[in-house]
């Protein structure tokens, strides 16, 4: 772990705005939300590709990030919908970027959209957020260029443009049954995003150990034990799934039961907290792990999403 003095702001002084300029100054792009997103997802639904996804889906923008200000571009907000929206069918919600630098979420949304959509497409409608917040994703980070973590701001008075958005969107469907937020936790949380958040904040810096291993975080007040025990069984034959540590924790919460902690989602203006759906979770990759390639932690999450879409459907 880095040092616990953060190299921007004072200890013990909450950033103002010369320390969020000055943390600003130190991001860079490492890599293409256009290249990496945009393009294959839009290749999916180009002329010469099937016919079948492009008859029971459409892809859309419902939103632009303009950063032009803060020396970046502009980021157009991709979702793909269900093109005959059924009013009897569930309605399943997938969530992916939010955490920008967390990448197999987005991959593995643009991996569903190209190859499973059209599987599940006849018994649920489907809206997939493919990547919430390209400039992360763009910078590798987990704020937005104010310093603005976007899962924190899932609020009545969201704070980040990039909430604002998804909860714009939202307002105009019904309540989904079912809401997966795909996510990952890796070794920078405790290197970089902890320190830069406690020197952000001027609070102690959390400590709590790295889960080794993927885990899912539910909502307190919708625990759905049984939903969460699917998933976590079907991710197990993919990727080792996280241990407790020393002190019975994950993640310094306790355990909810295995693989699973809990927190209160809508409280903490959390993306999957957001709506009254009643199966949620969030998936935790960890792609750090020796031996956990990227394409395992993608296939982890697409497990997550077929086994989470499929105990859905058989309870309804």
């Amino acid at each position: 772990m880095r040092s616990k003095t953060y190299p921007v702001g004072t200890p013990g002084v909450p950033w103002g705005a010369p320390e969020r300029c000055l943390w600003l100054s130190r991001q860079r792009v490492q890599r293409s939300y256009h290249d990496d997103v945009v393009a294959p997802l839009l290749a999916s639904f180009a002329p010469e590709s099937p016919a079948e996804l492009q008859r029971v889906a459409e892809c859309f923008t419902y939103g632009v990030l303009d950063y032009q200000s803060f020396g970046f571009g502009t980021y157009p907000l991709y979702a793909v919908k269900s093109k005959n929206w059924d009013p009897a069918k569930p309605f399943f919600l997938v969530t992916g970027g939010v955490h920008g630098y967390e990448s197999s979420g987005v991959l593995a949304n643009i991996r569903f959209i190209g190859e499973q959509l059209t599987r599940y497409a006849p018994r649920a409608n489907l809206l997939i957020l493919v990547c919430v917040s390209p400039w992360g994703y763009e910078t590798v980070n987990r704020w937005n260029p104010h310093a603005v973590d976007p899962n924190r701001t899932f609020l009545p008075r969201p704070t980040s443009p990039e909430s604002q958005s998804v909860i714009t969107l939202l307002a105009t469907l019904p309540t989904p049954l079912l809401h997966i937020d795909l996510h990952e936790t890796t070794d920078t949380d405790a290197s970089e995003y902890r320190p830069a958040k406690a020197a952000r904040d001027a609070q102690p810096l959390d400590l709590s150990e790295i889960p080794d291993g993927f885990y899912l975080a539910a909502d307190q007040s919708r625990l759905e034990p049984a939903f969460q025990a699917h998933i976590i069984e079907a991710v197990s034959r993919v990727t080792p799934i996280a241990p407790a540590d020393a002190q019975g924790l994950l993640l310094g919460k306790p355990l909810a039961q295995h693989g699973v902690i809990q927190s209160p989602k809508r409280e903490m203006g959390i993306c999957s907290g957001w709506t009254d759906a009643r199966y949620v979770t969030t998936t935790e990759v960890y792609p750090d792990s020796p031996g956990i390639t990227p394409e395992r932690c993608i296939q982890a999450q697409l497990t997550a999403l077929y086994s989470g879409f499929d105990f859905a459907l058989n309870a309804v």
